[in-house]
């Protein structure tokens, strides 16, 4: 199996395409961030914030 010098395995995605091997690979060392809300139960406008999402979210079901 020789290289085709894709350039896949050298770019900073976790998981790339390799089509000397035909096959995906999976980067370990990569970290993933993970998504992390603004808005805490104690914040002022919490409540607010969260009614009106989900009267939004209400508004898309309906229609």
């Amino acid at each position: 199996m020789t290289c085709l010098e894709c350039g896949n395995c050298r770019k900073e995605d976790r998981v790339f395409f390799c089509p000397a091997r035909n096959e995906f690979g999976i980067r370990e060392e990569i970290v993933v961030k993970e998504r992390t809300s603004q808005w805490k139960k104690g914040d002022p406008g919490y409540e607010n914030h969260r009614r009106r999402l989900r009267k939004e979210r209400e508004d898309l079901k309906i229609s």
